[in-house]
């Protein structure tokens, strides 16, 4: 792929692009003079390009003026979930063509032998070659170059785009793996080659291979559809480089990024991560469980200290391990097309099937005829009827129907059901990131966004004990954020695989001193201007017999061996509460993270200061009456009028551009200095 070459970056216009399911958002920031122009634009699914460029003129950007521009996408998300993928051929060790089927002996579901798993890659298009090294890197069986070139020509006549080398053990000795890639450069016809070990230098073969495959088989589509935006962008007169968010919450240029595609799966809730970790941080919140709801899904994770939770053993599926560097975000089904409907045993079921966006829910009007999330919300006075017109009456009908007859319930109980059965889905998934992880709750506060999120952030934070909610200036654009506030970031992986007590520390302080120079070398070829590059160590470990890993923070690159011993038996205690001392530790993988960090950015001019009123009331535009239990009539204000000073008890209604924020009965509500809302949960002001 051809971009242009990138010039340095002073300071100016720089542009945050997040391509959704539905929407194109965009966050375009003056960092001159603290300007901030947004933008809200229906996504063009066939070429998400257009949406992008869209985006860019719906806020008035002069392209030759902007001087960074960084992307959100999620087109190797849906490729991958959807099995949208390029034809790819894998070629590994004999005896190992069904790995990717085989996986770890788990099955779709949990009780029967019914369920439904597509490998990445389907078996005619795996093959095998003789070749075997061990698991300390010693050759067995040397590799066989013509098996390998007649692998290679049967792919090629099968049309296959791209190709996976796969072979065992390679990340304790590469040789074969790097022999293959030398003979696929002179007969493999395209540039797409993915090796194995060097995309993922990990011990275990099946998150190896799936994570190898999953980058074969976007990496084409990928390159293509960063290769047209940059073409286009370049037309329009845009002479820099275009940076993309990976999975990470970092971002590399477009330049390398399909090299390592798969690294941008997840980058659209990544980046939603990373500007809750920003936004937490200037408003003295660095512990936050965040919580996106959208139209299709609800997504969550954890931050502790101001710090993203990454991990590389997160699974997006069933038999879908990615083992690159990901922000650990957890997915349910819940969001605000999820259908409602009443079971074959008279039971409530909320999602996860969806209406979309296409027809979407009944109050759309757009002929959906399945009550949703959002019909329910509209029902219970959360939304303005008057703005869904003759719709509105429709969903009342549809809710009457589908739920309240089966159930023997009136149209507002029928509604505050939906909503109650969402709630707990979602609380659920909030319990998955926090308590089942030994957090709890109450330590921490909600960072409600997506455009439903503020409407169902107290109900959530009232059920698990959470004292406060923050919502963000812009909920609904907070992905497109997070591209603006994201760092640069390169993230490495080693296996060791050692007994702790039997490791060479030399050579795990050479690791983790490799891993950091190549990251500094990646950043620094990036011509992006940052204020400081700084590196994190890891190891993951494990105990003697175990099956899953600890990650254990490093304090610095060269350890001894009696502190890791002792950081990771602090960290065994504190996530499980338990000591081991007579087992032996294993020192499994040595992780690098190296992060250039970018510019400040100030939020506060996320909400024109100029249009702020001198009290809640100037900002009140009506009223409505809203159920809680039943109905009681509450006042709806425009959140762009609010004060900063702000001190509003509910129940109250805050409407904005993007979003709508839900504050019920008894719950107090203030600002901070960015126009953050916080919701003091009970009226208890911390």
């Amino acid at each position: 792929m051809s971009v242009r070459e990138p010039l340095p970056q002073p300071s100016g216009l720089v542009a945050g692009v997040d391509v959704g399911g539905t929407f194109t958002d965009l966050v375009l920031f003056d960092a001159a003079t603290g300007a901030v122009k947004l933008a809200k634009v229906p996504t063009t699914l066939d070429n998400q390009a257009f949406g992008v460029l869209a985006a860019l003129e719906a806020a008035g950007a002069t392209l030759p003026e902007v001087d960074l521009i960084v992307h959100g996408t999620t087109t190797t998300t849906n490729a991958v979930l959807e099995r949208a993928l390029c034809r790819a051929g894998m070629i590994t060790t004999q005896g190992f063509r069904d790995v990717l089927e085989l996986g770890r002996r788990t099955r779709p579901n949990p009780y029967g032998m019914t369920g439904q798993f597509t490998p990445v890659i389907p078996r005619d298009l795996r093959l095998e070659v003789p070749e075997r090294m061990d698991a300390q890197g010693r050759v067995l069986n040397p590799l066989d170059e013509d098996a390998l070139r007649a692998a290679m020509a049967d792919f090629a006549a099968k049309g296959c785009e791209s190709l996976v080398i796969h072979f065992l053990h390679a990340y304790a000795n590469p040789a074969h793996e790097l022999r293959a890639a030398a003979i696929a450069a002179e007969v493999w016809p395209t540039p797409y080659v993915t090796l194995g070990h060097a995309l993922l230098s990990e011990s275990r073969e099946f998150e190896r291979g799936v994570t190898a495959a999953v980058n074969a088989s976007v990496q084409p589509m990928l390159e293509r559809y960063v290769a047209r935006l940059a073409s286009e962008l370049a037309a329009r007169g845009y002479r820099r480089d275009l940076l993309v968010v990976n999975g990470n919450g970092g971002m590399v240029s477009a330049g390398r990024v399909s090299r390592e595609a798969v690294k941008t799966v997840m980058s659209g809730p990544a980046s939603g991560v990373m500007a809750a970790v920003v936004t937490g941080r200037r408003a003295g919140m660095p512990n936050l469980v965040t919580y996106d709801m959208g139209g299709t899904s609800t997504d969550v994770a954890l931050i502790r200290d101001a710090r993203a939770p990454v991990s590389n053993e997160i699974e997006i599926e069933y038999a879908m391990p990615i083992h690159v560097p990901m922000v650990d975000v957890r997915t349910v089904g819940a969001g605000g097309g999820s259908i409602a409907r009443v079971d074959a045993g008279g039971l409530l079921r909320v999602g996860p099937e969806s209406a979309g966006s296409n027809p979407g829910p009944v109050c759309y009007g757009r002929g959906g005829q399945r009550v949703t999330i959002s019909d329910a919300n509209l029902i219970l006075g959360r939304l303005p009827a008057a703005r869904f017109g003759q719709a509105a009456e429709a969903a009342r009908l549809a809710m009457a129907e589908q739920i309240g007859a089966p159930l023997g319930l009136g149209v507002e109980q029928a509604a505050e059901a939906v909503i109650r059965i969402a709630n707990t889905h979602m609380a659920g998934a909030i319990r998955m990131v926090s308590i089942s992880m030994g957090a709890d709750p109450r330590d921490f506060a909600l960072f409600a966004f997506g455009g439903a999120g503020p409407l169902h952030a107290v109900a959530l934070a009232r059920e698990l004990a959470i004292p406060r909610v923050l919502v963000p200036a812009r909920p609904g654009i907070t992905n497109a954020l997070g591209c603006v506030v994201a760092d640069l970031r390169h993230d490495f992986v080693r296996t060791l695989n050692r007994p702790l007590d039997a490791a060479d520390m030399e050579a795990v302080h050479a690791i983790l001193a490799a891993q950091e120079a190549e990251g500094r070398a990646l950043i620094g070829a990036e011509h992006i201007t940052l204020t400081a590059v700084r590196a994190e160590y890891t190891a993951d470990m494990q105990f003697v017999g175990q099956t899953h890993l600890l990650r254990v923070p490093l304090p610095h690159a060269t350890p001894s061996r009696a502190e890791l011993q002792a950081l990771f038996e602090a960290a065994y205690h504190a996530r499980f509460h338990v000591d081991l001392p007579t087992i032996r530790a294993n020192l499994v993988n040595l992780n690098v993270s190296v992060i250039g960090e970018r510019p400040a950015m100030d939020l506060s001019r996320l909400i024109d200061p100029g249009g702020r009123r001198a009290t809640p009331e100037a900002a009140r535009t009506g009223a409505r009456p809203v159920w809680f239990g039943g109905w009681v009539e509450t006042p709806v204000y425009w959140r762009d009028h609010l004060p900063l000073n702000l001190c509003l008890h509910g129940p109250a209604i805050i409407e904005q551009m993007d979003a709508t924020t839900l504050v019920e009965p008894g719950d107090l509500v203030t600002s901070d200095a960015d126009g953050n809302l916080i919701v003091h949960i009970g009226g208890v002001h911390a």
